[in-house]
């Protein structure tokens, strides 16, 4: 239903995005969507989230036609480790894509979460779940999901200001001598394969933290700490300075142990409830095949 709103004289040359988003009690990021999809107007005139509102502007507002996403939801098991009416918190298995694409339009988590959680909210115009972040197929653990776009604007914002804790457990080739390291190298395609991502000269800022939990003879188990979220950014980090994940196809020295993937797991996830405003904090068990090969490795 369309709405119509003349702005007042207090709001003289407020920012237009800012503005409704009081106005109206919607989040930033659906009213800079419905900007940009025009379905927001001043003066029957389609505008930027930056104009600066007049006194007596009509502010015409369409929102979104709330419409089914054409992906399938489908009966696949998920571990849900927590859900409220804003957001759910999923320990997602190492062999589940996250989201629906080119080769994988099923099967996926999206396609799960539609079946078992029933109160999405539209977001950006259609019944969809808010992937927070998401983390590769082959990579196992803990993945944050929005309901509604004020939780998805809220939980993004955290993650672009470095305030969400995030720990990975990772199994890596070689023996690292120094028990504590810090990785600071820009991501990029890299440019001889653009299917792969690599360091970079101009890439996007990257900075990985760990520190070593045992080593054993050939390998050694780590924790790694991400300051920043880049596509693969354990994986090519650690392959740069010489200490790929193990059994990684795609970054590693040789391909090792792939039946279950690359070893490596998000254990821990942390933040700050996007209503409530307090800190919480999940922890994810290594998978049994991550213990297997522990096990196996301490028996030598």
């Amino acid at each position: 239903m369309e709405t119509k709103i003349i702005v007042a004289e207090e709001n003289h040359l407020n920012r237009l995005d800012k503005y409704l988003t009081i106005m109206l009690n919607e989040s930033r990021a659906t009213v800079q969507a419905l900007v940009a999809a025009e379905n927001i107007l001043v003066n029957d005139h389609a505008t930027k989230n930056n104009y600066k509102v007049k006194w007596d502007d009509v502010i015409t507002i369409t929102p979104f036609e709330e419409v089914i996403t054409d992906v399938v939801a489908e009966d696949i098991p998920l571990n849900i480790v927590y859900q409220d009416k804003d957001m759910l918190i999923v320990d997602k298995d190492y062999n589940m894509v996250v989201h629906p694409g080119a080769g994988n339009y099923n099967g996926t988590m999206v396609n799960a979460l539609l079946f078992h959680v029933k109160d999405l909210q539209a977001i950006k115009g259609e019944i969809r779940p808010g992937i927070v972040h998401r983390i590769d197929k082959e990579t196992s653990g803990l993945l944050m999901v929005a309901k509604n776009p004020k939780a998805l604007e809220h939980l993004g914002d955290q993650l672009r200001l470095k305030t969400v804790t995030r720990k990975y457990a990772a199994l890596v080739e070689g023996v690292i001598p120094h028990n504590l390291g810090k990785v600071n190298a820009p991501i990029g395609r890299d440019p001889k394969n653009r299917q792969r991502m690599k360091c970079v000269k101009g890439g996007k800022e990257a900075v990985t933290n760990f520190k070593v939990v045992e080593r054993f003879e050939k390998y050694t188990l780590i924790e790694c700490v991400l300051e920043t979220g880049r596509t693969h950014q354990i994986r090519v980090h650690m392959n740069y300075i010489g200490f790929p994940i193990v059994g990684d196809s795609k970054y590693g020295i040789r391909k090792t142990d792939t039946e279950f993937g690359q070893y490596l797991h998000a254990k821990t996830l942390g933040f700050i409830h996007p209503t409530t405003e307090e800190y919480m904090e999940f922890n994810s068990e290594l998978p049994e095949y991550f213990k297997n090969k522990i096990t196996e490795l301490k028996n030598g």
